[in-house]
């Protein structure tokens, strides 16, 4: 692969897939990917394939014009460092070498052709960038080929690929269903992976199956990676998209007619997948290929960085006020909240003033609406909606009625009301300003809840303060005590 390097700011990733060519340019190499510009052209590149033996010249075309623009819009954007990767279709068929030499005649771009372990290991490696302690499979389905991949304690094991993509499926004449299962076993044997493990799925034919579900199941939180589901469950969607007609289907989501048309041919494979592998979960990552390769990239001291820790973080730097006073506040209430889970009440604080400039009318939903839709990896969806619903009480007790908080249990709910309480008060007290809460200390003692403040910060007290502060108590409920000292 062509090695992105770290000290470039903005950097492009050009993925040549089976079905799709994408271009993507993170702005830098950071821990939570940043997505500077992404566009995405379904040529399929890779239909006929398994007849012909020779990539589609439809799609060949589209993709050459598509590959035009991008390095077009590279130039444009002053992007100096360019990774790229092609893969089963161009790496298979026997015009690819010449499809390569004319892709970089027309455009300057040099394609890496990668063969399908690396393609396994790419994607491996995407999951790894949202989930960086993953243990289970992985299993990338792209139009002309599927990869699986060992995931264990964050490191990427064994890798194999098969023929099991969408596109060469359609084009299958014999027993379908048996050629899946014999290949998924032979796969497997090859990499031995266990049944009963958690599967990662990459790749857009299982995006648009889990977005049916979600559909169907009226799930309230429209946010793909991470998204889990039982196997019986996938089975049943599966099954049910399976025997659906594509324009039907194109009603109940956004996914593309071109992405929903491989639907019926992905289910197969994954009703095979489940029955070979025996899941005990399935989770869906938006991260793949590409960001396998800034994955890549990135240093091993930059691979530890927690990336939930990281989005946070640049986001306070980037639009809180006074950044740096998400940590001071989180050291100033944290013992209150010591069941709570302690990472997500600090990327709480760091969050919790990053949407000021929004309209007050507005900002609670402002807050909530960017919690619930940021790129943030490293967060299941349980975590993600108690950061939302805990900035979202920074500035509003209303709206417990929503959806949303079917997927928080009781306690959750509570303790993320109380934490946005809370960093209301802190916000309040020191005007978002670390210094100001030096003098002053919040405890939890015997069911009392003592505000203290001390010499310069007694001349902090007011009547709105008390009011938040008696909020909180209620919230809590405890006893509020004022102390001035």
């Amino acid at each position: 692969m062509n090695m992105i390097r770290q000290e470039i700011h903005r950097v492009g990733v050009i993925d040549v897939g089976s079905n799709s060519v994408r271009l993507v340019v993170f702005d830098g190499v950071a821990r939570s990917p940043a997505y500077f510009f992404n566009e995405k052209v379904l040529c399929g590149l890779g239909q006929g394939l398994a007849d012909s033996g020779v990539l589609s010249p439809n799609g060949r075309e589209r993709a050459l014009a598509a590959l035009r623009r991008f390095a077009k819009l590279l130039a444009h954007m002053g992007v100096e460092t360019v990774s790229t990767v092609a893969t089963a279709a161009v790496r298979e068929a026997s015009d690819g070498p010449d499809f390569c030499a004319e892709v970089l005649h027309e455009t300057g771009l040099v394609l890496d052709v990668a063969s399908g372990e690396k393609e396994a290991e790419l994607s491996a490696q995407g999951v790894l960038l949202g989930w960086p302690d993953a243990d289970g499979l992985v299993c990338d389905i792209g139009g002309a080929s599927m990869e699986l991949a060992r995931l264990q304690n964050g490191e990427v094991g064994a890798k194999a690929t098969s023929p099991l993509g969408p596109l060469k499926l359609a084009d299958y004449t014999g027993d379908l269903d048996s050629f899946i299962r014999q290949t998924i076993k032979q796969t497997m044997d090859k990499i031995e992976v266990p049944t009963g493990e958690c599967l990662f799925l990459v790749g857009g034919s299982w995006r648009a199956i889990a977005r049916l579900d979600m559909t169907r199941r009226k799930y309230p939180l429209h946010v793909l990676h991470e998204y889990r589901m039982s196997p019986e469950d996938m089975i049943e969607t599966a099954e049910w998209a399976a025997a659906q007609e594509p324009e039907a289907l194109s009603e109940l989501t956004e996914t593309s007619m071109a992405r929903l048309q491989l639907v019926p041919s992905a289910s197969r494979v994954m009703h095979g997948l489940i029955e070979v592998l025996a899941p005990s979960e399935i989770a869906i990552s938006s991260y793949g290929i590409r960001e396998g390769m800034l994955y890549e990239a990135m240093p091993e001291e930059m691979r530890r960085l927690d990336p939930l820790m990281e989005a946070c973080r640049f986001l306070e730097n980037t639009n809180a006020r006074f950044p740096g006073f998400g940590e001071a506040l989180y050291m100033w209430l944290k013992d209150l909240f010591a069941d709570a889970d302690q990472r997500l009440v600090l990327a709480a604080c760091l969050l919790h003033d990053t949407t000021w400039r929004g309209h007050p009318d507005y900002r609670a939903d402002m807050c909530f609406e960017t919690v619930t839709r940021a790129n943030m990896g490293g967060i299941d969806h349980a975590g993600r909606l108690f950061l939302a619903w805990a900035i979202r009480s920074r500035y509003s007790a209303s709206g417990e009625a929503d959806a949303t908080l079917s997927l928080l249990s009781e306690d959750q709910a509570g303790q993320a009301k109380s934490l946005g309480l809370a960093m209301r008060l802190g916000a309040m007290i020191s005007g978002a300003q670390a210094v100001m809460l030096q003098d002053t200390s919040l405890e939890l003692v015997d069911r009392r809840l003592i505000l203290t403040l001390q010499g310069d910060a007694k001349a902090l007290m007011g009547e709105v303060l008390e009011k938040r502060f008696q909020a909180l108590a209620k919230a809590l409920n405890v006893d509020a005590v004022m102390s001035l000292d």
